[in-house]
């Protein structure tokens, strides 16, 4: 039951960041085109890990969502009912492009087999 709550609590606290990141101002969070895709909230609730996928210079979107995260910590405290509010721990995610690359080479083995049975 504990691990269905989490979960619960996990995709709230990513929809709510993802709705908080359409009223951020900072130019380095707007201009990479930032995107949340996943969180992990610790047990205790002291501390969710936020990952985030973006178009551009990931080091720079980092900076600025590290400058925004006492807006975005506000707007989960205001809008999630949670006793406590995490400290925001933000981490590139990986897997689009990872799946971009699988899919690429996925691509190119098919145009050779059509190349050799062409």
């Amino acid at each position: 039951m504990a691990k269905y709550r989490r979960g619960r609590i996990n995709d709230a606290v990513a929809e709510e960041l993802a709705i908080a990141l359409g009223e951020v101002r900072e130019p380095k969070v707007i201009n990479n085109f930032v995107s949340i895709t996943r969180a992990e909230v610790a047990p205790d609730l002291k501390y969710a890990a936020v990952y985030f996928s973006c178009i551009g210079d990931a080091d720079e979107a980092l900076v600025g969502l590290k400058k925004c995260t006492g807006m975005l910590r506000h707007h989960l405290a205001v809008t999630l009912n949670l006793r406590i509010t995490p400290e925001l721990n933000f981490i590139k995610d990986g897997s689009i492009e990872h799946g971009a690359k699988i899919a690429r080479l996925l691509e190119e083995i098919h145009s050779k087999e059509e190349e050799t049975n062409g």
